[in-house]
């Protein structure tokens, strides 16, 4: 059969590939024409990759905006391309914005419309789930909190689990030795504690410079900040310049991997930091404009996913105000290993990983949806 994914950034381009495998296991003579990145190039083929993420990803209000006219170019481009291959399915992997539009066209003309990794209406945008329902055919979730989230809308959404304890498991196979990482990446005896301070430079303009901050507390630590490929090692070095903080790039599992606790930011990051079993608190500082705006439209009662999937505080969240120095020495020392919290922590996330489920979500997936697509076919 013939499969057209859409992945619009990084992370979805990684769980995209994951589920090209999946598919393949199912439909070894799966054909493929997809927007993505190199991880989904390397499975289905980089002669079929139509479109980069990296020249299709806008993200925030103004970026949008002064973007608007590439974007309905994009969205066009794509169009016209799905007509021509005319797919068995789209697959729409995250990337609501756009993925929704296309939901739209597919369905209009007769394709069968897949979405995996459903948007996360639960938190802010609930209107595009009338859009989901419309559209989709068949929504696939990666929470299971979203399951009575997407029923009480009358969606019933296919939860296989997880895609992220696929990535987590590969990562694990080509982990080294802790004495071999730090000789690897120049880094010295002492334990490490990693810095999650976020993808985009306002998050790291706002956060990093508290978590340097917080360093000097623990000179008996080396802290390392995961930095990212897609954001120039200058946005991170103006201000770890002379503080001994160091600075990875494109290592976050593997350091994570080898680190005695994390400091995180927020988002996908605080999961994959508990499901790798590192003790963790969240700090989030954003502009008083910008969090007062996003308070009135955000309905979850926390910003960390592994809060969310337990439907209660797993990871302490110092957020605006409470993202003080005090706070965040006092939340260190008790989550290290030894500390009063550490402990109570690490029980709870062996709830949280049977919460989530074993590895093998996308060939799960894959497998759901290429018996989807047979029992359509009859």
């Amino acid at each position: 059969m013939k499969y057209y994914l859409i992945a619009g950034e990084a992370s979805g381009d990684l769980h995209g590939s994951n589920l090209m495998k999946g598919l393949l296991a199912e439909d070894p003579q799966a054909e493929f024409r997809f927007w993505g990145g190199d991880r989904m190039a390397e499975v289905g083929g980089h002669e079929n990759l139509r479109k980069h993420y990296k020249e299709a990803s806008f993200m925030g209000f103004w970026e949008v905006f002064k973007n608007l006219r590439t974007i309905f170019s994009q969205l066009s481009e794509c169009k016209k391309d799905i007509r021509a291959f005319q797919p068995d399915v789209v697959i729409l992997i995250d990337y609501a914005g756009f993925n929704l539009k296309i939901a739209k066209f597919a369905k209009a003309i007769g394709i069968p419309t897949y979405f995996y990794i459903a948007p996360k209406v639960w938190a802010w945008k609930e209107g595009r789930v009338k859009k989901i329902k419309e559209y989709v055919d068949k929504l696939f979730i990666i929470f299971p909190f979203e399951i009575d989230y997407f029923r009480k809308w009358g969606i019933e959404g296919i939860y296989c689990g997880n895609p992220l304890m696929d990535s987590i498991a590969e990562r694990k196979q080509q982990l080294t030795t802790a004495r071999q990482f730090k000789q690897d990446n120049g880094l010295d005896d002492r334990p490490i504690i990693a810095l999650l301070a976020g993808s985009r430079k306002h998050e790291i303009d706002y956060n990093f410079p508290f978590m340097i901050e917080l360093s000097g507390h623990f000179p008996e630590y080396q802290f390392v900040v995961a930095g990212v490929s897609w954001l120039d090692k200058g946005v991170y070095e103006k201000y770890s310049a002379g503080s001994g903080v160091r600075f990875l790039q494109d290592k976050t599992y593997e350091l994570l991997a080898h680190s005695q606790a994390a400091v995180v930011t927020s988002g996908t990051a605080t999961l994959e930091t508990a499901l790798l079993n590192v003790p963790e608190f969240v700090c989030f500082w954003y502009s008083w404009f910008s969090y007062t705006v996003a308070k009135a439209f955000i309905k979850v009662k926390y910003i960390s996913l592994v809060n969310l999937v337990m439907d209660r505080e797993v990871v302490k969240e110092l957020i605006q105000k409470d993202m003080n120095m005090e706070n965040a020495v006092r939340e260190l020392k008790a989550v290290l290993p030894g500390g009063s919290k550490h402990e109570k922590l690490m029980a709870d996330y062996a709830e949280l990983r049977q919460a989530i489920g074993d590895p093998g979500a996308s060939e799960r997936v894959g497998a759901k949806m290429v018996e989807l697509l047979k029992e359509n076919r009859k």
